[in-house]
């Protein structure tokens, strides 16, 4: 570990998470605005669901670690909003247990630390005309907005931060053709839309300390 010692920020979730640090990814956006403030450390594995992501939870988050994050951006829904597989093999979590699952690694990260700070992604929308011409007919809109809702419905239930992505991107014109890259994966445009968001909760939190880049301080700002 590197110093001086700096907030640490870790994004937790699967591919949204993992790809977010590519070229004007969400992430990235926010590495840049962070630099020389705090340090982001990306947990993103592509295809996982809630149920996977408990499984690692002491593995990605170990209670006895001398240091703890300051904060825990996470994000799983679209994988598991899709429909069941006729195999069962498919990425598919029920709603309820999907419910559960993330009450399981909310309740975990908050026993972190006294003041653990946790912020909850939705599943954002997809561009299901697009999916469909290609083939894919298990990710729909009905189903990526039900699984966003119980979630920010379980963030208020347990008094955690909660960004409905779904509801943040239909805000925007055009958003269907303009905020992905295949249909699911996050262009430019659809980061910079989640990275405002956070950016948004960050200011408005009245978490002591506070969390947003502008009340954090300039690493070595002193040194002439």
């Amino acid at each position: 570990m590197v110093g001086p010692r700096r907030p640490q920020i870790v994004l937790f979730g699967s591919s949204i998470v993992e790809f977010s640090f590519g070229k004007e990814g969400w992430g990235a956006i926010l590495a840049d605005i962070y630099a020389r403030k705090a340090d982001i450390f990306v947990r993103g594995y592509g295809g996982w669901n809630s149920r996977q992501a408990v499984q690692v939870l002491d593995q990605v988050f170990p209670e006895d670690d001398h240091v703890q994050p300051s904060l825990v951006i996470v994000y799983f829904g679209g994988n598991d909003s899709k429909r069941p597989d006729p195999d069962g093999q498919g990425t598919h979590v029920p709603l309820r247990e999907y419910v559960e699952n993330m009450r399981k690694i909310a309740i975990h990260i908050k026993s972190l630390s006294e003041k653990p700070c946790v912020v909850f992604l939705t599943a954002p929308p997809v561009n299901e005309v697009l999916l469909q011409a290609l083939g894919y007919y298990n990710r729909t809109n009905e189903l990526c907005q039900k699984y966003a809702d119980v979630c920010v419905e379980l963030c208020q239930e347990i008094g955690i931060k909660g960004i409905n992505l779904c509801n943040a991107f239909k805000q925007h014109d055009n958003w269907m053709t303009t905020c992905f890259t295949d249909g699911v994966h996050l262009s430019p445009v659809g980061s910079n839309i989640v990275a405002k968001e956070i950016l948004k909760v960050l200011k408005e939190a009245d978490w002591k300390p506070s969390l947003c880049s502008e009340a954090l301080p300039l690493e070595f700002s002193d040194i002439q």
